[in-house]
């Protein structure tokens, strides 16, 4: 790999020291970065001051907001190309207001896409946050409040490393560039692929870079290689044409909630895994979590066994889970004395790397109807899917990502998988085959993203812009070939 930085500090004005064409200096970037911290942390409280909620339920006037103001920051940068874009939901209704802004790339120049999304989870519960949720506090070293972490700070990340980017390179710098901060993505991305194929050629490019996933933890930079995929869906147990009295009927056939947490039991086996067959699972990971870390960040109270067998990394990695996320029973408090007739469960089952989506939901068919207890009926429903993802981690954009990583925080960067699914990815890798994908990010295990709250870590949110200017100055100055 061409080794095109230098980090030997010189002056940008001295005839005598020029820095050779296609270099750059690390040092000069970095301090470029440092310079404009303030005004970037200043900008990012900003905008995590605007509840943009991309939920139907929930006022679309401060989403709007949100998208004008990230249009307004990236025409600040210098970027001239800049456009509020919507597309059409099934319903025919509007999808969420994305930001589009370009740099065209120089002749024989790559060209970058930066990922991120401006639309925020809701706030919950008010009586859980220690500060408003809406206005960023800074607080023992890191930033509080709704998208602080996810994905505001991805935006200015984005937006502080192209500055630098720019600032330090001047006429130098020929990458292309593209920003897409798309508006919807906490509310499932309705309109994402059909956003993609109205503008496909907008939107083209060789390198993605995704800014929504995490780091190793506090100190530790990492790049995300694999993301678990998703089915879901629900599955009812009937017995009875009709409810029927408890203590005239009970004792000769069982009650369909009863048979549903039947049925739900053979979901693991007895050490916890999943045991349903067919499923893809593998026990590969590069680094992996001691028990104490995973109790922590679980926050996994004590007495609790833990489940499945394996390392702990490949048991949130690489294998699949299943959870019951939902039940249609009655309340306790309204329960009366009846055997019930039918009882509903939804389940979320993650998928590892390599696992089509397709026959992950045949094989969870099977299963329950293959284990109706007591000759229940079974009534299967599929929900939505999601591919997994896994990077090409020889490709030459993810040697450059690696290596700024290491770079910005000084300690060697490691590559992780993330227990938890980007759907729109697949999308991405369908409509645009060759491009090299990177899955970074701000966040860290004590985020707490969509919980109350959430925080960013100052230090590490610096040193992931320094990263992405490195980055982008890397690819500037050896690109892809």
């Amino acid at each position: 790999m061409t080794s095109s930085p230098t980090d030997t500090p010189r002056d940008a004005t001295s005839s005598e020291n020029p820095r050779p064409a296609g270099t750059f200096d690390t040092a000069e970037l970095r301090l470029s970065v440092s310079k404009s911290f303030d005004a970037t942390m200043a900008r990012l409280k900003e905008l995590v001051a605007i509840p943009g909620i991309a939920w139907p339920s929930f006022d679309p006037a401060p989403l709007d907001a949100s998208a004008r103001s990230v249009a307004e920051l990236l025409r600040a940068a210098g970027l001239e190309e800049v456009q509020v874009l919507r597309s059409k939901k099934a319903d025919g209704t509007d999808g969420g207001p994305a930001v589009v802004a370009r740099r065209q790339a120089a002749a024989g120049k790559p060209t970058i896409l930066l990922y991120a999304h401006h639309d925020v989870q809701p706030p919950g519960d008010p009586a859980l946050w220690e500060s408003e949720p809406f206005a960023a506090v800074e607080r023992d070293g890191r930033l509080y409040g709704r998208g602080a972490a996810d994905d505001k700070a991805g935006i200015m990340a984005h937006v502080a490393a192209y500055t630098a980017a720019t600032e330090v390179l001047g006429s130098e710098f020929g990458l292309g560039v593209t920003f897409f901060i798309e508006g919807e993505e906490e509310a499932g991305s309705p309109t994402f692929r059909p956003f993609l194929e109205t503008h496909r050629e907008l939107l083209k490019a060789d390198v993605i870079v995704v800014a929504d996933s995490s780091n190793w933890k506090v100190g530790v930079p990492a790049l995300t290689t694999s993301l678990r995929g998703l089915v879901d869906g629900t599955f009812e147990v009937q017995v009875l044409e009709h409810a029927v009295h408890s203590g005239m009927f009970g004792g000769a056939v069982l009650d369909a909630p009863t048979l549903l947490a039947r049925l739900i039991a053979t979901l693991h086996d007895a050490e916890g895994n999943v045991a349903i067959e067919g499923l893809v699972s593998t026990d590969n990971v590069a680094v992996d979590l001691s028990e104490a870390e995973y109790r922590a960040d679980a926050s996994v109270l004590d007495g609790v066994r833990l489940a499945g067998t394996g390392s702990i990394a490949s048991r949130l990695w690489t294998k699949p889970a299943l959870s019951i996320i939902g039940f249609d029973a009655p309340a306790v408090d309204v329960a009366s004395n009846t055997l019930l007739p039918r009882a509903r469960a939804k389940f979320s089952l993650r998928l590892a790397p390599g696992q089509v989506p397709s026959e992950a939901m045949d094989a969870v068919r099977r299963h329950v109807e293959a284990n109706a207890p007591f000759g229940a009926k079974v009534v299967f429903t599929p929900g939505e899917s999601g591919n997994p993802f896994l990077t090409d981690t020889s490709s030459r954009a993810a040697g450059f990502a690696m290596w700024a990583l290491g770079e910005a925080w000084g300690v060697p960067a490691v590559e992780m998988g993330i227990g938890g699914s980007i759907p729109f990815i697949a999308d991405l890798t369908e409509v645009y085959p060759d491009v090299q994908i990177l899955v970074t990010g701000v966040e860290d295990p004590d985020s707490r993203a969509h919980s109350a709250n959430e925080s960013l870590h100052i230090g590490d949110f610096e040193n992931a812009v320094v990263a992405e200017a490195l980055l982008l100055a890397r690819l500037n100055a050896d690109g892809l070939a």
